[in-house]
């Protein structure tokens, strides 16, 4: 009776240090995941931060390709109709 009860002391030892060991894992998994997270909170500031300054730049370059536009087409219009 005793020799049962030392191999399931033993099996209960075992089955202990293997969640152990997964409860270790979990929790750095847990904490990588916690740092990329952050990461991307980060990133994503970041982006949300550019995104009028990306809108200012995109409606200055739309004013000065319509003005070269028209530039273009005034000189093309002399030309044409001063010949």
């Amino acid at each position: 009776m005793s020799d049962m009860s030392f191999k399931q002391a033993k099996e209960l030892v075992e089955k202990i240090e293997l969640s152990e060991l997964t409860l270790k894992k979990t929790v750095q998994n847990i904490e990588k995941s916690t740092k990329n997270f952050d990461e991307t909170l980060k990133k994503q500031d970041y982006v949300l931060k550019q995104l009028p300054i990306v809108d200012k730049k995109l409606n200055t370059l739309k004013l000065l390709i319509v003005l070269h536009i028209g530039f273009i087409a005034g000189v093309l219009a002399g030309v044409f109709l001063f010949k």
